[in-house]
């Protein structure tokens, strides 16, 4: 049985062009000026942006350091000691993202990678441990790097996914950029003018913003974990922090099946390899874990692909044990973020032990 072509010719045009017309919007920077500033998106092109013009401000001794929200510290306190250290510091790293999204945000802010003498990366442990959910299909990253992802990515990052509607949403959503944008491109045409307003104002104070930001000085004093029975006594009014600490702490581990081992070659070892043979190190520190870390003898942990990385040339961990001293009530807000003071005494820490190895 013959397929009509003129039927198949007619389909197979209107998908061509509404590729092209995708492209034309997505691709081109069109659109991406316009993105939502709060938007997982916006906040993603915001930083790599900030970043890009900030680069011609310093010499030969930059270090960018990449991270989640837990790398809580300040460029301005690491770079009050480049007198000493001998290099200075930015910070390229976004709230909830992972080592996946970090490689496409390095590899538009450094295309040619010479442009750093060190690239950090901050890291919760440096063992690996299989939490709740398999992050190699969170579907969060699509959002985050949307706007950074070529036609040539369409099919890795895709195949980088597991599960098979993960792999085609990511599939669709990279192949057409406008299924990732479309709630943002209704929320612009319901206000354009108050968007373009506030793209205006993060364009002329993000940097300003950002660079000065000073964290809360709240504390989790009072805090007490019984880790025998998985329980907390918070301090008074601090019924988030306990929520906080039920979902994300106080749990039994899971089976460790080695999901969060095979993430993490694949993506830091992208990282890695893309500076293999240049004069750029990459560096891992594992961050302070907490204001009373879960004790190590909870979970019996199968590997550590980050210290297996660090037998190859270029690849530097600080000691894992440098920010013990950090990981005390009074100098978190929260269960995973330190508040102001800790933010600053990790910003003159982190910044003598890289320092200190990069010499």
């Amino acid at each position: 049985m013959s397929i009509p072509m003129r039927p198949l010719l007619a389909v197979l045009a209107a998908v061509a062009g509404l590729i092209v017309l995708d492209g034309l919007v997505f691709r081109s920077g069109l659109y991406t000026s316009l993105l939502e500033p709060d938007s997982s998106t916006g906040v993603f092109e915001l930083i790599l942006r900030r970043e890009q013009q900030a680069q011609p401000w310093y010499g030969r001794n930059l270090v960018v350091t990449l991270g989640d929200s837990r790398f809580a510290y300040y460029p301005r306190g690491a770079n009050e000691q480049t007198a000493a250290t001998g290099f200075s510091f930015r910070h390229a790293g976004v709230a909830g993202t992972d080592a996946r999204a970090w490689y496409y945000m390095l590899r538009d802010l450094d295309p040619t990678r010479e442009r750093y003498r060190a690239v950090v990366l901050g890291v919760p442990d440096y063992d690996d441990e299989d939490g709740s959910y398999d992050i190699g299909d969170d579907l969060a990253t699509l959002h985050y790097v949307a706007a950074r992802l070529r036609l040539s990515d369409v099919i890795p990052f895709s195949l980088s996914f597991k599960d098979p509607h993960a792999r085609w949403e990511a599939f669709r959503g990279s192949l057409l950029k406008g299924i990732v944008f479309q709630r943002d491109i209704l929320a612009f045409l319901s206000h354009p003018r108050k968007r373009l307003a506030d793209i205006a104002l993060d364009a002329g104070g993000f940097e300003e913003w950002t660079y000065g930001y000073v964290d809360s000085d709240r504390t989790v004093v009072g805090l007490k974990i019984d880790w025998t029975t998985l329980t907390a006594t918070v301090p008074p009014g601090r019924e988030a922090l306990l929520d906080e600490l039920k979902r994300f702490v106080l749990y039994r581990p899971y089976p460790q099946t080695g999901w969060q081992a095979a993430f993490r070659r694949k993506w830091f070892g992208q990282l890695v390899d893309r500076y293999r043979g240049t004069a750029t190190k990459v560096v891992f520190v594992r961050l302070p874990r907490g204001p009373i870390p879960r004790p190590d003898n909870l979970v019996q942990k199968k590997s550590s692909s980050i210290r297996e990385f660090a037998s190859r040339p270029g690849v530097l961990l600080v000691d894992e044990h440098a920010f013990d001293s950090l990981e005390r009530p009074e100098l978190f807000k929260d269960a995973f973020h330190l508040n102001n003071t800790g933010c600053a005494r990790l910003s003159v820490m982190m910044a003598q032990e890289v320092g200190k190895l990069l010499r």
